[in-house]
């Protein structure tokens, strides 16, 4: 039986483009996590671009490290990373390989396996909750650094992958700086999100930590 159009999985050549085309082209899509105690599928509503070497605000702008390895893989692979000794984020890496561009999920809808996801995340007042905002995202998908370097493009049965979705119509896809981002990374509009979704993370501008830390970039 032919899946669904909403159904199919975007290839390796949707991630395999410029980081500033996949990101906004990714709200909307299906997000599938396969874990042992059954699927839980997100609906992409807010990521946010991060372009490598040439981005002040990357964890790659300074070059390839083994923590950010994944990142200058081949596209359509996941980038685990954590952050703050308490939280992991989930990236997708998208662009030509070396590029180390990649795409931070920072919020979506739980439209299936949501009492899954509230086993993970039982602070969450409502279900809109569950995934507002990287960490939460990663917390109710049960994403930590063993996910990191999956390849997301590798069909049926892969712990992460992307269907179609819906896409989120251009008119409704907003910009603006990215979260937590300082220095000269802030002036990029490189955060995209569907207008009014309630699943969308309140905006935060950085606040300077101190000075063992200020190594620290807030995304990918």
């Amino acid at each position: 039986m032919t899946a669904a159009p909403d159904r199919m999985p975007l290839d390796r050549e949707f991630f395999d483009r410029p980081v500033l085309e996949v990101a906004p082209e990714l709200l909307g899509r299906t997000l599938v996590r396969t874990t042992p105690e059954g699927p839980i599928e997100l609906r992409i509503t807010e990521v946010e671009a991060y372009a490598g070497e040439r981005d002040p605000g990357s964890h790659a702008f300074r070059g390839r490290t083994e923590r950010n390895a994944s990142m200058f893989g081949p596209p359509g692979h996941a980038y685990v990373y954590f952050i703050y000794g308490m939280w992991f984020s989930l990236n997708l890496v998208c662009g030509p390989e070396g590029t180390a561009s990649g795409v931070l999920l920072r919020g979506g809808e739980v439209i299936k396996g949501a009492d899954l996801a509230r086993t993970r995340r039982p602070k969450a007042r409502h279900n809109r909750e569950l995934a507002q905002g990287p960490a939460r995202l990663a917390t109710a998908l049960d994403v930590d650094r063993s996910l990191n370097g999956t390849d997301i493009c590798a069909g049926r049965g892969a712990p992460l992958s992307v269907l179609r979705g819906t896409p989120v119509p251009t008119g409704q896809v907003r910009n603006g700086p990215r979260t937590g981002v300082g220095g000269e990374g802030a002036v990029h509009p490189w955060r995209f999100w569907a207008d009014g979704d309630p699943t969308v993370s309140r905006y935060r501008a950085h606040v300077p930590r101190d000075r063992s830390k200020r190594g620290q970039q807030a995304g990918a």
